[in-house]
């Protein structure tokens, strides 16, 4: 019990309970923060799936029980439910309820676990209570709620500002992940997944942010005529087929970026029943390198191909066996095309496109204040000037301006009276509100360079002033 789930992190664990959300059927998924006095002090997974039948609940709570799995399933080892939720939390209690059965629930405490091994029942009515609340989940007349309690990674401050941050940081993550693992489900609408917040004992949560797609093969147009480009070989009787892209260059797409690093994202990425496994990764087919980060290939894993390819138990990566380096050497698209000549179209794109990029004047670079990604994809797209960042912050001002500007600092100051208005019910932080952020830093970046202020760049904070505070005037009222 101490040993499983030791390879998860919080995304992958959230990602393994989906997992079992859809392969009961489920059409929306929620997953919620509780708080209780201002200290997080739950988590709850909850679906509108066919629900678990009162003759099948002890077989779901054991670790490493076997069912028969559908063709469909994402399931596969028996130990996705209790691997990713003990690799979170000290305790787990799952309840539920099947179409036209009564409300079931199973608790494991894994303190208890060590000396007895035991797995508490909840009583039905506590069971049934729990799942007749209204979460906002559409009701299907069925369902399950996975609950996690001491869960080690939440913080144990109860400081509002702590708590918020860390919130925020966990749903922009969590909700990046899913979004990546999941784009072809949520895409194809056949399922929802939604984060909120509740403070226990008050009468709602607050507004529910809903995951996007990231669907990393997601651009416009792509880098090279004749592509997306199929590469097929034949292995012992299976065939395997190698969908190869080769993305624009000097893309800002969020679905390029992921993380903010693209290098990282090149290579394979692997499928199975339309869940992504893993996002990159050449295994041991190329070495990564910088000019290859507009090459990603999409390789299906489901069915007789399954025995090339293996995924790990927590279901983020993929273990290759001989054959499949086999395979890439032999692949060949209709046109004779192989991987070499795939690698080296791809590098030639991105070696033209940075070349282009060169005469972009350089830029003051973001500090303080500005998301992780914003200043990744600055630094990835632009050369930055060799002087101090720029930080954009919050404060109180004596009068209603909406910015102002400290050179001395290297400071643009926002209005914190507007702050609450613009967030409206999402959770402030430091860096909040992105676009807005990014549109007054593009407007004043240039301010911050050089050592005086001309009497044409005072001219102009001026009228940025006047017009954005009119503007968040407007918008207040």
């Amino acid at each position: 019990m101490e040993a499983i789930g030791r390879n998860h992190s919080f995304e992958t664990a959230l990602a393994d309970l989906v997992d079992n959300s859809i392969d009961a059927g489920a059409t929306h998924v929620l997953i919620r923060f509780v708080r209780g006095r201002g200290r997080l002090c739950s988590l709850y997974v909850v679906d509108n799936g066919r629900g678990i039948a009162p003759d099948r609940i002890d077989e779901a709570m054991t670790v490493g029980g076997r069912r028969a799995y559908g063709e469909a399933d994402l399931g596969w080892f028996g130990l996705g439910l209790k691997a990713a939720s003990f690799s979170q939390a000290r305790e787990l209690t799952v309840l539920s309820r099947a179409a036209g059965a009564v409300a079931v629930g199973r608790r494991w405490r894994l303190g208890e676990a060590k000396t007895h091994f035991l797995c508490d029942i909840v009583p039905e009515s506590f069971a049934a209570q729990e799942l007749d609340q209204d979460r906002g989940v559409p009701d299907s007349g069925s369902g399950t709620i996975v609950r996690w309690d001491e869960v080690g990674g939440f913080p144990a401050t109860r400081d509002k500002d702590q708590v918020e941050r860390f919130i925020s940081r966990k749903v922009t993550a969590a909700g990046d992940h899913l979004g990546l693992v999941f784009h072809r489900l949520i895409e194809s609408g056949r399922v929802s997944i939604t984060f909120d917040v509740h403070e226990a004992g008050t009468a709602g949560p607050t507004s529910p942010i809903a995951v996007e797609p990231i669907n990393p093969f997601g651009y416009l147009r792509p880098g090279a005529t004749g592509f997306p480009k199929d590469l097929r070989a034949t292995v012992d009787g299976q065939t395997l087929t190698f969908r190869c892209h080769i993305w624009p260059p000097r893309s800002t797409a969020r679905q390029f970026k992921l993380n903010g690093r693209p290098a990282e994202y090149q290579g394979m990425y692997f499928y199975r029943r339309d869940r992504l496994l893993q996002p990159g990764g050449w295994e041991g087919v190329h070495a990564p390198h910088a000019k290859l980060q507009l090459a990603r290939v999409e390789v299906e894993i489901d069915g007789d191909v399954e025995a090339l390819l293996r995924m790990n138990p927590e279901k983020s990566r993929v273990q290759v066996r001989p054959e499949f380096g086999q395979a890439c050497e032999a692949a060949r698209a209709e046109d004779g095309t192989g991987f070499s000549d795939y690698f080296h179209l791809a590098e030639q794109v991105y070696q033209a496109g940075n070349k282009r990029r060169s005469t972009r004047k350089p830029m003051v670079p973001p500090g303080r204040g500005f998301t992780p990604g914003l200043r990744s994809t600055i630094e990835a797209e632009i050369e930055s000037l060799r002087v101090d960042p720029v930080d954009l912050r919050w404060r109180e001002f004596d009068d209603d301006q909406f910015f102002d500007i400290d050179r001395d600092e290297r400071t643009i100051w926002l209005n914190k009276r507007y702050r609450k208005m613009l967030l409206g019910d999402r959770h402030g932080g430091l860096n909040d509100l992105p676009l807005i952020k990014t549109m007054i830093y593009l407007l004043m970046e240039d301010v911050f360079q050089g050592e005086y202020l001309g009497s044409r760049d005072k001219d102009n904070i001026e009228l940025w002033k006047s017009l954005l505070t009119t503007a968040v005037r407007a918008e207040r009222r």
